[in-house]
Formats: structure tokens, sequence, C-alpha cells
């Protein structure tokens, strides 16, 4: 399992970068779960990591295909690996495809390719604000993309852990492996959080609040992304863990 940061600058970057994150996210908190930096921030940050570790970045929820395939395109070409695009207020199973399909169209475009389109469904959205975790799996296969992240949409709410059984996300890391995806897991996750995001069987833990200072809109420490890994190598060499 790899440990997804993300960060909102290039000084939160070099900071995810020295504690040991593997994979380094863009993303602005203050604008939702998926909120998108500025290009020119991306780039910084894509200098500051200097090709030591891969580059994502979140796009924001979708709702106009030509929108999000040009967006999809940029943030592909400013040298991203994936992009994760959500679908807030959009609950149709065919336009959710007919997004992502635009979505992987224009990331295929990019300078810098491949780069991979993750679709983010909500664990919070409970299929009524966005399509269902399980829904989305089936569109996200047939629309050609990289994988899937299940994450929770307000963050001022529970998190993964308090809306959904261990059984009910490995049966759905499950699913989307069989499907030929791969699978991120994120929803304030907390350090102690690591080792049963791994027992469930996903291939990237995502936080942000458990690497800052002060909560997910503090500032990223290299402190705080190391501790997370300490402290999840330890419980896993120790046999502990959900």
């Amino acid at each position: 399992m790899r440990l997804l940061v993300s960060v909102a600058s290039a000084s939160e970057a070099e900071a995810a970068l020295a504690g040991g994150a593997d994979l380094i996210d863009a993303k602005d908190p203050f604008s939702g779960a998926l909120g998108a930096v500025p290009l020119a921030t991306l780039r910084e940050i894509h200098v500051a990591v200097d090709g030591h570790r891969p580059v994502t970045a979140a796009l924001g929820d979708a709702a106009d295909g030509d929108a999000i395939a040009r967006t999809a395109s940029d943030y592909s070409a400013a040298g991203c690996a994936l992009v994760k695009v959500g679908f807030a207020s959009v609950t149709d199973s065919a336009h959710v495809e007919e997004l992502t399909r635009a979505a992987v169209r224009g990331a295929s475009k990019g300078e810098r390719s491949p780069c991979g389109v993750v679709a983010v469904a909500y664990a919070d959205g409970s299929g009524v604000t966005s399509p269902t975790p399980d829904a989305l799996i089936d569109v996200a296969a047939r629309a050609g993309a990289t994988g899937v992240l299940l994450d929770t949409c307000d963050k001022n709410g529970p998190g993964l852990r308090q809306l959904m059984t261990s059984d009910r996300v490995a049966s759905w890391v499950r699913r989307a492996h069989d499907a030929g995806l791969i699978v991120a897991l994120a929803g304030k996750l907390k350090g102690d959080d690591l080792s049963w995001v791994q027992d469930c069987g996903a291939d990237i833990a995502g936080v942000r609040g458990a690497a800052c200072e002060r909560g997910r809109t503090g500032r990223v420490t290299a402190e705080r992304v190391r501790l997370l890994r300490v402290a999840w190598e330890l419980e896993r060499a120790v046999g502990f863990g959900p």
C-alpha cells in the first residue's frame, strides 16, 4: 500500500516528500473535498517534487464534459500521473459515465502521458447527492478510468470508518480490483487507520488532516507525515491493527 498526502503548495510538497509520502497530491483544502489548486501552483508542486515521487491532483466535481476534459488535459500536461474527479450532485449513471469518459479523453491528451483518471465516490453521498460506491465501480470500468477512490464529501462530518463497516469496504475494494481498477481510500483517516486501509486491501491510503498542524486547513509538516509512516509500520510489525 502507498501513502498519498494531499498538499496545497510547493512548500507542503517538500514537507510531504521529506516525511516519506509515496504520492504527492495537489489539492486546495479550502475548496471542498476535491478542490483543485491553480495550474501555476500545480507546476510549482511538480518542480518541488522534481520527479522523486508521482504527482496527482484533484480536479473537483465534474458537471460539464467539455470543461472536465479541458481541465484534465491541462493538469495532465502539468505533470500529473493521476487526476481525481468527483460527481457531487450527479446521480444519473449515464451522465457520470459521460463525464468520466470526457476526463479520460482529456487526460490522454496531456503532454506527459500516461495520466490516469481516478473516479471518486463519496461514502456520505448515499446515492442521493452523488453516485453510490458500487455504481461508480461499474461506470469507472466502462469509461476507461484507471482507478476509484472512496472518500467523504463533508469534511465536517464523520469519516469513512464511521460511515462504512470494514467488511463493506473490503468487499467494495475486492469488487473494484475484480474490475481491473486500482483502489484508494480516504475520508478523515488518522494514523491508526492506515493498517485498516491496508487490511481492507486498498492500494492507496489518502490523508490531509492527519499530516497537518491544526487540521486539514493547516500546514502539512514533514514530522507529521513521518509519524504517520512510523505508526503504520510499527503497527504492522507487531501484528496489531483492526
